[in-house]
C-alpha cells in the first residue's frame, strides 16, 4: 500500500488552491484540523473500515461534527474523501496543507534544541537572524537536550545547522582515531 503522504499529497493540493483561489487559507486550515481530529477519534477510526458504513454515512458523521467550521467547500472535500475511502489520510492532508499554507506566507517553522534552556533574549535574537538568514518570518519552537553538552542545533526542512559541542567532539574524536 502506498505510504499516507503520498495518497494525501494531490489531495492537500487541490484543498490549498481552493482556499487560495477564495483567499481563506486560514478557516481550510481549521477545517481540516478539526476534521482530521474527528477521524483520529477511536471510535470513527472503527468505522472508516467497516463495510456496513457507507462513505455518505462516513462524510456526513465529519460533517456533522466538525460543524460550520468546514463550509460549503469543505463539506465537499468532506465528501470527495469519503467517497474515494480516503478519510483515514485527513491528518496528513491538514499537515501537508499547513505546510503549502506557511510556504505562501513565508513562515519558516524552525526547531533549536539547545542544551540549556533559551531565555527570551536569546530566543529574540536567534529568530532575528534565522529570519535574515532564511528570508522568511520565523516560528520558533525550542527543546532542551543535555546530551548536547553546549550549543545547539538548528533545524527547519531540509536545512540542518548543528552547532553543538558532542558533535565538535565527536567530529575530534573520529580524526585522531581515522
Amino acid at each position: 500500500m502506498a505510504d499516507k503522504s503520498t495518497i494525501a499529497r494531490p489531495y492537500a493540493r487541490a484543498a490549498f488552491e481552493e482556499a487560495r483561489l477564495e483567499k481563506k487559507l486560514e478557516p481550510w486550515s481549521e477545517a481540516l484540523h478539526t476534521g482530521a481530529a474527528v477521524v483520529v477519534d477511536p471510535r470513527v477510526e472503527a468505522l472508516l473500515g467497516n463495510p456496513h458504513v457507507t462513505p455518505e454515512q462516513l462524510a456526513q458523521l465529519v460533517i456533522g461534527i466538525a460543524g460550520a467550521n468546514l463550509g460549503e467547500h469543505g463539506a465537499n472535500f468532506v465528501r470527495t474523501l469519503a467517497a474515494n475511502r480516503r478519510l483515514a489520510v485527513l491528518p496528513e492532508i491538514a499537515e501537508l496543507f499547513d505546510t503549502l499554507k506557511d510556504t505562501e506566507q513565508g513562515v519558516a517553522d524552525v526547531t533549536i534544541t539547545s542544551a540549556a534552556p533559551l531565555d527570551a533574549g536569546q530566543q529574540q535574537e536567534l529568530s532575528a537572524a534565522l529570519a535574515k538568514r532564511l528570508k522568511r518570518t520565523v516560528r520558533l519552537h525550542c527543546a532542551t537536550d543535555p546530551a548536547l553538552i553546549g550549543g545547539a542545533v538548528v533545524r527547519s526542512g531540509d536545512l540542518v545547522i548543528d552547532g553543538s559541542l558532542r558533535t565538535r567532539l565527536e567530529r575530534i574524536a573520529y580524526e585522531l582515531t581515522a
